[in-house]
C-alpha cells in the first residue's frame, strides 16, 4: 500500500511538473509575442514620423525659397512687404526645429543618436546656440545676460548636439517668460572637473509636484490661454539624453509658479588644452552661371527654386517627374542636376542611375534633394552617384554654399 500512495504521489509530481513547464512555455511564447509586438509598434512609430517629417518638409521649401527672394526684392518695397517676409522665415525655422524634435524623439526611442566629439571652446557653443535661440529672444523683446568663465573653458563633446542642449534651454527660457524679462546664461567651474552651467528665468514656474516630470518624453506643463507655450514635449527631454550622452547631469529647480525657473547643467571639463582658434571663414563667392536640370514633381517648390536660381544668374530647364528628366539629362549641356528622391514613376535614385550609366554624357555634379533624412537614403544616394545630400526645406544660402564650392566664378 504505501508503495502504491508513492506511485500516485510521483504521478502527481510529474503531472504537476509538465503542467508547470507548459504554463513556463506559454508564459515565454506570449512574452516573445509581446516583444515582438512592442518592436513592430516602435518600428511603425519610426516609419510615421519619417513620412510625417517628409510629407511636411515638401510644402516648406516653397515657403522659404518665397521668403529668401522677398528679402532680395523686398528694397523696393513698403516696410510691410519687409515684416512679411521677416514673418516667414521665422515661422518655416519654427516649423523646421519642431520637425528635428520630432525626429531626434524618434532616434532616442530607437537608439540611433551617435556623438561625434572633439574637444570644444564652451565659448563657441554658447555662440552658436545664441545664433539659434535669437530670434526667440527678439521675439519677445527679451534680454539675455551672459556671466562665463574669463579663462577658456574646454569640455569634450559632440559640437552640434551641445549647441542644441544650450539652444533649448534658452528658447525654452525664453517661451515661458513674459516679454521684456531678462534670462541669464551663467557658468562656472565646479568640483571634481566639472563645468556647472546655469539658465535661469523670470518665467511663470513650474510647481512642485511637476518638476520631477518636466524631462519626460511628451511632457507639458499647463499652458495658459493668451499664449502658446507648449511645443511637442520633446526638447527638455532631449537635453537630457544628450547631457547623459556626454557624462554630465541636468536638474530643474522653482520654487512654484510665478516664480521663474532655473535649469542647471553639470558637464565634465575635458583634460585636453585649448583647441587652436579656427581660422576666420571666408565669405563664400558667388557659383559662376550654371545651366542647371531642375527635376522636382512639386510645382511650387520646382517653380520657386527655378525662380530663385534664375534670380541668381543661372539657367534652368524644368522636369516635373523622374522620366521626363531623364529625357532632358539626355540631351545633355548641363552643369549641375538638382533631383528629388520621392518622384513618381520613377524615383531619383533610379534617374541618377540611368544618368550616370549614359557613357555619351558629361558627368554633371548631382544633387539630391529630399524630405528623407535617414542615413540609408544619404548611403543610397551616394552610391547611385549623387555629389551632394540636401534635406528639406532647402534654404538658398546653403545651396549657394555648395554650388560656390562646386562651380567658383573665375577670377
Amino acid at each position: 500500500m504505501p508503495i502504491l500512495e508513492n506511485h500516485e504521489v510521483t504521478q502527481e509530481l510529474v503531472r504537476k511538473l509538465r503542467q508547470a513547464n507548459q504554463n513556463l512555455i506559454i508564459a515565454s511564447l506570449r512574452s516573445q509575442d509581446l516583444q515582438a509586438q512592442a518592436e513592430a509598434s516602435v518600428k511603425r512609430q519610426t516609419e510615421f514620423l519619417s513620412m510625417l517629417a517628409h510629407e511636411l518638409r515638401t510644402p516648406l521649401t516653397p515657403i522659404a525659397l518665397a521668403a529668401d527672394m522677398l528679402e532680395k526684392i523686398s528694397g523696393a518695397y513698403p516696410l510691410q512687404l519687409q515684416q512679411l517676409q521677416q514673418v516667414i522665415a521665422r515661422q518655416v525655422s519654427h516649423m523646421k526645429r519642431l520637425l528635428e524634435d520630432l525626429l531626434d524623439a524618434s532616434r532616442v526611442s530607437s537608439g540611433k543618436i551617435s556623438l561625434k566629439k572633439s574637444q570644444l571652446l564652451f565659448t563657441d557653443i554658447v555662440q552658436s546656440a545664441l545664433e539659434i535661440s535669437q530670434p526667440s529672444l527678439d521675439e519677445h523683446a527679451q534680454t539675455l545676460t551672459l556671466a562665463l568663465p574669463e579663462s577658456p573653458v574646454v569640455i569634450e563633446g559632440d559640437a552640434v548636439r551641445l549647441t542644441q542642449v544650450f539652444a533649448n534651454l534658452l528658447i525654452n527660457a525664453s517661451k515661458y517668460s513674459p516679454q521684456h524679462k531678462t534670462i541669464t546664461l551663467s557658468a562656472r567651474q565646479g568640483a571634481n572637473r566639472t563645468l556647472v552651467v546655469s539658465v535661469k528665468d523670470q518665467g511663470i514656474g513650474i510647481e512642485p509636484a511637476v518638476q520631477p516630470f518636466v524631462f519626460d518624453l511628451f511632457m507639458q506643463v499647463p499652458r495658459t490661454l493668451d499664449r502658446s507655450q507648449g511645443g511637442l514635449g520633446i526638447g527638455l527631454s532631449m537635453v537630457r539624453t544628450l547631457v547623459e550622452m556626454h557624462g554630465g547631469t541636468v536638474a530643474v529647480c522653482s520654487q512654484g509658479l510665478g516664480c521663474g525657473s532655473e535649469f542647471t547643467v553639470v558637464l565634465p571639463l575635458s583634460s585636453e588644452s585649448a583647441p587652436a582658434p579656427a581660422s576666420p571663414a571666408l565669405h563664400d563667392p558667388r557659383a559662376r552661371s550654371c545651366r542647371i536640370l531642375l527635376i522636382e514633381d512639386s510645382v511650387d517648390s520646382n517653380e520657386t527654386l527655378n525662380l530663385c536660381l534664375t534670380l541668381e544668374g543661372h539657367r534652368v530647364v524644368s522636369a516635373f517627374d523622374g522620366p521626363s528628366g531623364l529625357a532632358l539629362a539626355k540631351e545633355g549641356g548641363y552643369d549641375l542636376v538638382i533631383c528629388d528622391i520621392g518622384l513618381p514613376d520613377m524615383d531619383g535614385f533610379e534617374v541618377m542611375t540611368q544618368i550616370r550609366q549614359l557613357s555619351l554624357l558629361p558627368v554633371p555634379c548631382c544633387i539630391a534633394i529630399t524630405g528623407y533624412d535617414q542615413q540609408s537614403f544619404r548611403n543610397r544616394a551616394f552610391k547611385v552617384g549623387f555629389d551632394h545630400y540636401l534635406v528639406k526645406p532647402i534654404f538658398m544660402e546653403v545651396l549657394q554654399h555648395v554650388m560656390a564650392k562646386t562651380f567658383p566664378q573665375q577670377p
